[in-house]
């Protein structure tokens, strides 16, 4: 059973080792406009996978519950605190290890938010120990395995410590959403993926097209997805 829920977050944390393991072999050798023509075409990947699972959701419950999460994420500033946060851990990282090597904490830190902050790994973690159902995980493993590729060429070997985020962080969502199977039903699960496609279409947009939406600030609209379609349920 253990196995089984973590089995997403084991092949995500593989492609995550693998990918940087390539491209510390790429380390210095790709070119900033290569990296960043990738790094357009992964975006483009994205909004289509945030678009597909977006269609599949209940519009006005989409338009509800993300506009009271983009509101309510603003109000507490969840990107900010995170990126806030990204700074502190590199900045303690870099001043602990005292080898005056920044590129090491900065892929660290860089690494692990663009893999663990995000629609994608919520929803295909939840979708992973609910239903067994890796897809969303393959796709985001093959993504952030390119991404690692690119990061690890850039910033070196602290892109390889991010795989131990991936796996504590996606594997302990697992872990809980197979003791919540009784309360996420499969239809509150599309509701919840659908709401986690638009935010997977803003992540798509960000790397596409540098759109600076404040993804995380969206975050929050999970939880009124979910009060919204227990409101509909009771009525």
């Amino acid at each position: 059973m253990a196995l089984t829920i973590i089995i997403g977050a084991t092949i995500n944390a593989a492609a995550v080792l693998s990918g940087g393991l390539l491209g510390l072999l790429f380390k210095g050798r790709l070119s900033r406009e290569t990296a960043e023509n990738i790094t357009r075409a992964l975006g483009l990947c994205v909004c289509i996978i945030g678009i597909s699972g977006a269609l599949k959701g209940d519009i006005m419950l989409l338009v509800i519950s993300l506009a009271l999460g983009a509101f309510t994420g603003g109000l507490l500033d969840i990107d900010g605190r995170l990126n806030g946060l990204g700074l502190w851990l590199q900045k303690k990282i870099s001043r602990d290890k005292n080898t005056g090597n920044n590129s090491f904490a900065e892929g660290f830190v860089a690494a692990s938010l663009l893999f663990c902050v995000g629609a994608m790994a919520i929803v295909g973690s939840i979708e992973s120990g609910l239903r067994n159902d890796q897809s969303i995980i393959f796709t985001k493993s093959v993504i952030d395995g390119v991404s690692a590729v690119v990061f690890a060429s850039s910033f070196g070997a602290g892109v390889l410590f991010a795989a131990a985020a991936v796996f504590v962080y996606q594997g302990s969502i697992e872990f809980f959403a197979g003791y919540l199977q009784n309360i996420l039903t499969d239809e509150l699960i599309t509701q919840l993926s659908a709401a986690g496609g638009v935010m997977i279409f803003a992540i798509g947009l960000n790397m596409a097209a540098s759109a600076g939406i404040k993804t995380a600030n969206l975050l929050p609209g999970f939880l009124f997805a979910a009060g919204y379609y227990y409101l509909l349920e009771v009525l």
